[in-house]
């Protein structure tokens, strides 16, 4: 690979660097200049085809356009309940269990985030954590930050375990169902001493960087209940994909995880000196609003129309699918795009919000007002999403030129594995990470690297099954730093503009994780 041929391979990576983070643009700037500098070196260095490239960005557009509708769903969603007065009813409820913010923080981000990721993934549950701190006194930043670390280690078995029975599954086609158990096993291992400690890190980062008073003491101090809080939800999962598989350790573990803790904190247990108390004790009841039940319910409702969809066994993941809009064979490439939007988690979201004005007796004037507000806050992430999903669609779908030349990915990733195959376990998470990274998708980055990854364990001589788990791993990590769930969950709590500062504070705990698993990995599974 020539120089100019690395310089355009790495051109998503380095431009999203270099314009979100170091220059600190706003999205809805970075990402046109960099779809424009990725289309013109694809043509002139990668030698795709024209008519390649312009397949690839309208299939990129149409899966923008349903990102964008998930977005709309959440946002409306939240402003619906604003708008009825759930969320003050919510934030009262949360008195109840801890006015604490770090702990609101490991329920919501961390436990109820696993859940959510667990039955529905691709990236709800940032957007709908994101906002729910925010109406608990969270800054919008520290929101979206701490939302995006918590949903990581979840996303092994996100959707109902399609990273796994999907993504690997699909990229080595040859493993077994055994095998894609004990890859599954290796990867909650792995968790159980890494991914735990991410609620230490979120509550130590929040008291540091994000609170009125910043302390590192008030940080530390919870540790002993946060880490508690990782383990009861790592430890639960790695339970259920032992007994029952891939699909649901997420959902299991983090309601596991939700009893545990919320009857730990109920009860004052391992909790230090309250720091910087949530303002939900000052929140007073309306005479006309209504009991926690009702308040939370449009979230039980949207959360079980997830679970239900998502569940093969049952006929409503089949009727929804078979409504489709597909296009094949776009401009006469092999490139197709399919949409089901019943499926979409957005068709829930917006039909969610409808049955929240029946259920907490809003009218016509909040509807409109909270269709008004949701406009607003969206569209400008329409325009991010609208050049970098298409960006990333020419990187993967860069495999057909008439330079002779593999795929962007798996050319970076050859180059990768022909200097660096001494050091693979190292190495393995940040492929998987940089699958995440470009694609928007665990499930994706596992597609796309899982043989590779396989490849690379036999000619290190190192355990397949331990390179797929550290590929899931990494996967999970750059779920932190996707661009696509950046400018998701900042559009709806309106940071539209701000997505390289939310990306330097999730950078390092993304890097945390990969190198922690590498590390544990090397140390116990070698």
């Amino acid at each position: 690979m020539t120089s100019l041929q690395l310089l355009t391979a790495l051109m998503p990576l380095l431009s999203v660097f270099v314009l979100l983070v170091l220059l600190r643009l706003p999205a809805r700037q970075a990402m046109p200049l960099s779809l424009l500098c990725s289309v013109l070196l694809a043509w002139y260095v990668w030698q795709m085809p024209i008519s390649q490239m312009a397949a690839a960005l309208v299939e990129g557009l149409l899966i923008a356009l349903t990102i964008v509708w998930i977005i709309f769903g959440a946002i409306l969603l939240l402003k619906v309940l604003q708008q009825t007065g759930a969320v003050e009813v919510i934030k009262q409820g949360f008195s109840r269990v801890s006015n604490d913010k770090r702990v609101q923080l490991i329920i919501i981000a961390w436990l109820f985030g696993s859940f959510l990721e667990g039955a529905a993934g691709f990236g709800t549950p940032a957007a709908i954590a994101a906002p729910l701190l925010v109406t608990l006194g969270f800054s919008p930043v520290a929101a979206v930050v701490l939302a995006l670390i918590a949903d990581s280690c979840a996303v092994s078995f996100g959707a109902v375990g399609t990273p796994v029975l999907v993504g690997l599954a699909q990229g080595v086609p040859e493993l077994n169902g055994n095998d894609l158990q004990q890859i599954a096993l290796h990867a909650i291992s792995i968790d159980i001493v890494v991914a735990s400690l991410l609620p230490v890190i979120m509550s130590v980062m929040y008291c540091r960087f994000f609170a009125t008073a910043p302390s590192w003491q008030a940080g530390f101090a919870i540790v002993p209940f946060a880490l508690l809080s990782g383990l009861a939800f790592t430890v639960p999962a790695y339970v259920v994909a032992l007994m029952l598989g891939p699909e649901f350790p997420s959902v299991l573990g983090a309601l596991s995880g939700l009893a545990i803790v919320c009857g730990l904190a109920k009860r004052g247990i391992l909790l230090p000196a309250a720091f910087e108390p949530s303002s939900t004790a000052a929140v007073q009841y309306r005479p006309q609003q209504f009991g926690l039940l009702r308040a939370w319910l449009p979230y039980l409702i949207v959360a079980l129309l997830l679970v239900l969809s998502r569940i093969p066994e049952l006929p409503f993941k089949a009727l929804l699918q078979s409504v489709s809009i597909v296009w094949a064979d776009i401009f006469d490439s092999a490139i197709s795009v399919t949409v089901m939007p019943l499926y979409l988690p957005g068709s829930f979201f917006v039909l969610t919000a409808l049955l929240a004005l029946l259920i907490q007796r809003g009218s016509v004037t909040h509807l409109s007002t909270a269709l008004r507000q949701s406009r607003q806050m969206l569209w400008p992430s329409v325009v991010a999403l609208c050049a970098a999903v298409p960006m990333v669609r020419i990187f993967l779908q860069s495999g057909v030129n008439y330079a002779g030349l593999d795929a962007m990915p798996i050319a970076l990733a050859e180059l990768a594995a022909t200097r660096l195959s001494d050091i693979w376990l190292l190495i393995a998470p940040l492929v998987g990470a940089l699958g995440s990274f470009i694609a928007g998708s665990a499930t994706f980055s596992n597609l796309m690297f899982a043989s590779f990854q396989q490849a690379m364990a036999v000619d290190a001589g190192l355990s397949s099954q331990l390179v797929l788990a550290l590929q899931m791993l990494g996967a999970n990590a750059g779920n932190m730093i996707c661009v696509v769930n950046v400018v998701a969950a900042a559009s709806v709590v309106g940071l539209s503009g701000r997505e390289g500062e939310i990306i330097r504070y999730t950078l390092l705990p993304m890097l945390y994780y990969c190198l922690a698993a590498s590390l544990v990995a090397w140390l116990f599974f070698a």
